[in-house]
């Protein structure tokens, strides 16, 4: 059984987090699309104003995973809601139990801070991760269809 314990990421965690996304990316076959910098993680999550908040999950006292995530909101709840943006185990601690030991943590701090809901994305590709969410009883809202705007789209859609 592995010694798995979450804490709260802190400064000094920045590089690793920046290490843990740039491996996700790779993952998801994404990595050009990554333009966080060791600075803009910094600030996104640990400045004063940061609204999104990071989790390490370490295996005697390795890092092995991490998790990011924020408040969303609910009108029909008029409760906060809890959003995974990401949630990611390095390929070597896979199947030990820390993902699901994150997972769980997050929804135990999403009970404990009364939110409505504890919701994520996965790409629909990516079969382990769909069964191992479905293995703990989660279940895919397919009647939502998820838009985005960025970058210059996004931009010019600002500027009327």
């Amino acid at each position: 059984m592995p010694d798995l314990h979450i804490r709260t990421a802190e400064r000094a965690d920045v590089p690793l987090i920046l290490r843990f996304v740039r491996e996700l990316a790779i993952y998801e076959k994404a990595l050009d699309e990554v333009v966080a910098t060791e600075a803009t993680v910094e600030q996104s999550l640990f400045d004063d104003g940061a609204r999104a908040f990071a989790f390490i999950c370490e295996d005697a006292g390795d890092p092995v995973g991490f998790a990011v995530c924020f408040y969303s909101y609910s009108t029909w709840l008029a409760r906060n809601g809890l959003y995974l943006e990401d949630l990611y185990v390095t390929p070597e601690a896979r199947g030990r139990g820390a993902g699901k030991a994150l997972l769980q943590y997050l929804a135990r701090l999403a009970v404990d801070q009364g939110c409505g809901r504890f919701e994520w994305s996965v790409l629909d590709w990516n079969t382990p991760a769909i069964d191992f969410y479905e293995s703990v009883g989660a279940r895919p809202q397919s009647e939502w269809t998820t838009y985005r705007l960025a970058g210059d789209a996004l931009a010019r859609f600002a500027a009327g």
